[in-house]
């Protein structure tokens, strides 16, 4: 098999001393949280349930404000939703992330609620920045009377953002935000710009700790034209950046093999601080838009407090022990979902078909 394999090694050197030395203490932070946490999943704790919540409500602000004020005065390129958005914006973020974390929320409901997250990032990374240039929409309306019906809208013009972009992904749980980002392009794009996409076929190594990981590379499963993405502006759209490594696996293939893009976007819901600062303290050019950001990895590089395998919960399991391809994965999305993204469906198979 013609794989590419990084090891955890690879990112132990990356960070600062200062990053460690926050990490530390962000931990030390977030083992307050086991008390009150062990209290409220206890029917037979005579500690009140509002007690419990309020501890826990208390100790997870403080983290929050550690982390913003981390990111504001130690890291450049990381863009968190809430750390730079007016706060009347704010509680839209919160109940969304909060419906995600639910172990209630099902697959439709998180599939809603991932298509809602990517939206607002999108509209962060592309379109906050750009109040002051806009263009107009001229939409014919179905109103005829007392004569046809047109409507003028303003929208950000992005242009010039996107017109050089392709749609890099990941992982297969990747693969439907990568489609709802292009699709958001698309519909921003005054001439329609479907975005080429790029696959790749990444994974870790999830017998290992995070610690010990290995990410994998499979080539012979991976869909990309390498010298298209030379100068590009490369977008990466994955829910959940967790150590960081798959990202980071990926770019330094693209970099032994001279390839030099002109800009990295990452978008997440969810991004752990540790797989953040290595990606911005290894990668050149690369920017971070996050949703929302956690504190920590537990020993198996899960995030926390996290929402479990968003793979999972997007794209539901394999069964017979066969792992679905992207075509097949696209089909199980079900005809709504591929008739909304049916530009993008072809050419992502257009992508795969190239290739074989």
């Amino acid at each position: 098999m013609n794989n590419v394999i990084m090891s955890a090694n690879e990112l132990e050197n990356c960070l600062t001393e200062k990053d460690n030395k926050f990490l530390h203490d962000l931990e030390e932070l977030y083992k307050k949280l086991e008390e009150p946490s062990l209290e409220l999943d206890n029917p037979q704790s005579n500690v009140s349930k509002t007690g419990a919540e309020d501890k826990i409500t208390a100790i997870s602000r403080d983290i929050g404000h550690s982390l913003e004020n981390y990111v504001k005065n130690e890291v450049k390129g990381l863009h968190v939703y809430s750390f730079e958005t007016p706060v009347e914006q704010h509680s839209s973020a919160s109940r969304l992330i909060a419906k995600l974390r639910s172990p209630e929320t099902e697959h439709d409901e998180f599939l809603y609620y991932i298509q809602r997250a990517y939206e607002m990032l999108f509209n962060h990374t592309f379109c906050d920045q750009e109040k002051t240039l806009k263009r107009s929409i001229i939409t014919r309306t179905p109103v005829t009377m007392p004569f046809q019906a047109y409507a003028a809208h303003r929208i950000p013009d992005i242009d010039k953002q996107i017109e050089n972009s392709v749609m890099c992904v990941m992982l297969r749980g990747a693969l439907l935000p990568s489609m709802i980002v292009s699709k958001e392009i698309q519909e921003y794009s005054s001439n329609g710009y479907i975005t080429p996409f790029a696959l790749f076929k990444i994974k870790r190594d999830e017998s290992k700790t995070e610690k010990t990981m290995d990410y994998l590379l499979d080539l012979d499963r991976s869909f990309f034209d390498m010298e298209a993405l030379d100068g590009k502006d490369l977008i990466f759209a994955d829910p959940m950046n967790a150590t960081g490594g798959s990202l980071i696996a990926i770019i330094k293939f693209l970099e032994k093999n001279h390839i030099k893009p002109r800009s990295i976007k990452f978008l997440n819901v969810i991004s752990a601080m540790k797989g953040c600062l290595r990606i911005l303290r290894s990668v050149e050019n690369v920017e971070i838009y996050t949703l929302w950001l956690d504190p920590l990895l537990n020993e198996m590089a899960y995030i926390l407090p996290g929402l479990g395998d968003a793979g999972d919960r997007l794209n539901g399991r394999d069964v017979g022990g066969k792992e679905r391809n992207m075509i097949k994965l696209m089909a199980d999305y079900g005809t709504s979902v591929v008739n909304l993204y049916r530009a993008q469906v072809l050419e992502i198979e257009r992508t795969v078909f190239k290739k074989k």
